[in-house]
């Protein structure tokens, strides 16, 4: 297990607290807990008469955060499950509006930094995965055990981009003919061989891609996106702001589509003073553009290097 003293950076944190309008006496969530570092920051700029409420699937992180967040007492509140169902674990928590919502999208390193829970190849533990550990959802190793070629492939390319799809799916499936592939150790050679000299060139591990999918099919990661966003959209007051923080193309496609559909609902003609389609705007976006890391903090924090912030703010 990770230490309760493991170093966790959080990443854009500046500006997540400038986005998010941090202030003393708000309300704020963070629906992707983690280790805290950012609800340790945001606790300290609610103040006394703020309140955090941290939301996460893992009941590590949770008990983690517990700990760490434990000098604020009564200003963090946690509470465990999915920000999938933010709007019904607020509302069932008796907080129906709220002032601002963050989403750090990003496995932390509470779980990287874990072996017994199979994230990374960096080294050898169980081909797990899941964010609630031990649970009823299959894992990375189920995946692996069961899907098909074709099925496979399509997970790697889906949601690793892997160009190489096809040819690591056919290596898997003939390797587990052999032997069970069970822990990350195993699947990464199997990966690696398969990928061939070629991918050595690449700054990345050749079996990247093939983790980041198995981990985001596992999780059902993006097809959760849109829920988080809408949920947030439902117990935020007006002026309130979302921010996410996103880490690969895949995540910040579908938040900034999904930000944007919800910012660009009225199908009005243009001129008329009043919305009579009744597809009124939900948001408006703050952030043109996300805002990236500076040099110096990925120099600092080399995991922040792939960071993107959004911001809307409900209208």
């Amino acid at each position: 297990m990770a230490r309760r003293d493991a170093p966790h950076v959080p990443v854009l944190l500046a500006e997540t607290l400038e986005g998010l309008r941090a202030a003393p006496g708000l309300t704020i969530v963070d629906a992707t807990l983690g280790p805290g570092g950012h609800a340790e920051a945001l606790a300290e700029a609610v103040g006394p008469s703020g309140r955090v409420v941290g939301i996460d699937r893992d009941p590590g992180a949770i008990a983690f955060a517990r700990h760490r967040l434990a000098p604020f007492g009564d200003r963090f509140v946690p509470l465990w499950g999915d920000h999938r169902d933010l709007a019904a674990l607020l509302r069932g928590a008796a907080i129906p509006v709220v002032d601002a919502v963050l989403a750090d999208l990003g496995i932390s390193s509470l779980q990287l930094d874990d072996p017994s829970r199979g994230f990374s190849f960096s080294a050898d533990g169980p081909l797990d995965m899941r964010l609630e550990p031990g649970g009823g959802t299959p894992s990375a190793a189920d995946l692996v055990a069961t899907l098909d070629v074709r099925s496979l492939a399509e997970v790697l390319s889906r949601w690793g981009e892997e160009r190489d799809a096809r040819k690591i799916a056919g290596a898997i499936v003939r390797e587990r003919e052999r032997a069970p592939i069970t822990t990350t150790g195993r699947l990464s050679e199997v990966v690696a061989r398969a990928a061939g000299p070629a991918a050595r060139r690449f700054k990345i591990h050749p079996a990247t891609r093939t983790f980041q999918a198995l981990r985001i099919a596992v999780n059902r990661e993006i097809e959760g996106i849109p829920e988080l966003v809408q949920g947030a959209s439902e117990i935020l007051r007006p002026g309130g702001r979302l921010a996410v923080i996103s880490f690969h193309s895949l995540e910040d496609r579908a938040v900034k589509q999904t930000m944007r559909e919800l910012a660009h609902r009225c199908v009005c003609p243009p001129g008329l003073p009043v919305c009579a389609c009744g597809r009124e705007d939900v948001f408006r976006i703050v952030t043109a553009r996300p805002i990236v890391p500076s040099d110096a903090e990925v120099r600092a924090n080399p995991r922040a290097r792939s960071a993107k912030l959004r911001v809307a703010e409900r209208v």
